[in-house]
Order: C-alpha cells, then structure tokens, then sequence
C-alpha cells in the first residue's frame, strides 16, 4: 500500500468512525428524551377513584365539536361521565366506555312553578325518564322557573313553591318505578353579566327553598343538583350546606367563583375541602364540572379534576 493510498483509507475510516459515533449519540439522545416523556406520563398521579367526574356537554362543546373527540378528551381526563348531552350522543358515549350522569329536559325560564306550565313539564319529564331509564342515566334535570309567568305576573314565593311539590308528586311515582332520580336546581339569581352565568328572576335562587320543595314532595327519587358556584354566590356556607342537606344530594356541580371560570387559585372556593366533606356525609353521584373555560379546557379540566381528586 502507497502512502497516499494508506492516509486515503485511514482518512475513510475515520470519516466512518466519526458517522457511527455520531449515529450513536443522536440515538442515545433520542433514547433519552423518550425516557424522560415516558417517564413525565408515568408520574402523572393517578386518580383516586373517590370522587366520580363527569363533564357537562354545553361548556366544552365549542372546542371538541365531534362527539367522538369529545368522548377521547374526557376518557383521557379520567372523566366517567359526558352530562346533559343530547340523547342521540348516548350510543357514543358507551362506545367510549362513559356514562351521561343526568339528563337535560325542561329549561329554567319556564318550570313547574307555574300551573300552566306543567302539562309540557311533565310531559317531557315523562320522556326523559324514559329515555334515562332505557340507556341508565340514573338522573334528569328540572327547575322551578322564573318568578315572572308568561304575562309577567310574579308567583310569590309560597304560590311557586306549592305550584313545584303538585307537579313533582305526579312524576314522583313514575320516577321511582323507572328508578330515575328528577335533580331540582338551584340558580343564582344576582349575577347578571352573562345569561349563563347568574339567571336574575329564578324563583329557586336560594338552596334552603329548593331543599323545602324536595322534603313536602317526600320522594327518594327527586332530589337537589347542589352547584357549588350558584349555592356560594346566594348561600354561602358550602360545606355546612352538604352536612345539613346531605340525604337530598342528588348531582352535583363545579365551577370557580366569581366569573364561573376554572377552578383555580384566582377563585375563592376551596375545592378539595368541598370535595372531602362530600365523601364525608356518603355522596356516591357524580361531580359534573360545568365551567366556562377562559383557557385551554383540556389543561383547565385536568386541573379541576386532579384538583377534586381527594
């Protein structure tokens, strides 16, 4: 071998030397930063399993407009739940291994509050305890109504609370039969800056009232939907409120207070210690979240849940 051909062949070999160094290092590399990814999902904190998470349809519906995604985005959360979905999602939602915790019926403005009203309000009660029992949802959703009747007439306190215990004794029967539990809301009625945020004219804006209408009706199957945001902004006393109208729990949702945003530190209630005296009284039902995301709702999601996790 030629001098000149030997320093060719060393200068090749060391050009290949170098490539497979180089080939090693950016796989020890890639090797490495696939560790750490794996190793930054693995010590995510698992779940609890305490609290049963649900996500209420109408908050996120904007960003996963297909039913598909939006039912990923909730298994992926850990939820258990997609809420107050129309029931032609149902099939979906047991595709993905989710239940829908309770049911839309009626609206808010126009309840049982008002005799006039109760024909359409049981009717479709009726319907959506049908449908709840087919598929079980073990919930379906009601309100009182506005004080303000179609005319403009206000129903005082009293007329509208006697109006609700009639119209929930005809259904309370039905209810139990199907073993489908009719969850009355309470609203705020003080916040007026967005139409779903506060509901100015609600007549059962206060929780006490609404517990009063469940305990003249005296069924096991019509019971409260405690939302924490709604009961803090009227009511106050969140925890005590639990303890003391813990047998009428029937549903229960989230959101941060003011601005019905996450629930993060720039709100005033103090999730986990709610959460805790939930478990503490026995409620079994599900949490829905039900905030107005102001952020990615999948960051602000997985913070409430981990947050609600006690």
């Amino acid at each position: 071998m030629t001098t000149s051909t030997r320093r060719e062949w060393l200068g090749q070999t060391s050009d290949c030397l170098a490539a497979i160094a180089a080939g090693a290092a950016l796989a020890g590399t890639a090797a490495i930063n696939t560790s750490a990814a794996s190793a930054q999902e693995s010590t995510s904190p698992a779940l609890k399993g305490n609290i049963r998470h649900s996500l209420v349809h109408w908050c996120y519906k904007d960003y996963w407009k297909d039913i598909h995604e939006f039912c990923r985005q909730a298994k992926k959360l850990g939820a258990q739940s997609v809420e107050l979905v129309d029931p032609v999602h149902w099939p979906v939602l047991k595709e993905h291994g989710l239940s829908c915790a309770i049911a839309s019926s009626h609206g808010f403005v126009k309840g049982v509050n008002d005799p006039a009203n109760h024909e359409e309000c049981l009717t479709v009660l009726r319907k959506k305890i049908d449908q709840a029992a087919d598929f079980g949802c073990p919930s379906v959703i009601t309100f009182t109504g506005m004080r303000a009747n179609s005319k403009g007439v206000i129903i005082p306190d009293d007329v509208g609370m006697a109006n609700c215990v009639k119209a929930y004794k005809q259904i309370a029967g039905y209810a139990e039969e199907k073993q489908v539990t009719l969850c009355l809301e309470h609203l705020n009625s003080r916040v007026s800056t967005h139409p779903m945020k506060g509901h100015p004219g609600y007549q059962g804006d206060h929780v006490d009232y609404c517990v009063e209408i469940l305990k003249q009706v005296g069924s096991p199957r019509v019971k409260l939907l405690f939302d924490i945001y709604h009961v803090q902004i009227m009511d106050g006393d969140l925890i005590s409120r639990i303890h003391q109208h813990k047998d009428w729990l029937g549903h229960i949702h989230t959101a941060g207070n003011p601005g019905r945003g996450e629930l993060h530190v720039n709100q005033e209630v103090n999730y986990p210690a709610v959460m805790q005296a939930l478990l503490d009284v026995g409620y079994q039902g599900y949490v829905g979240h039900e905030f107005i995301p102001t952020m990615d709702p999948a960051i602000g999601l997985k913070e409430a849940i981990h947050l609600c996790d006690v």
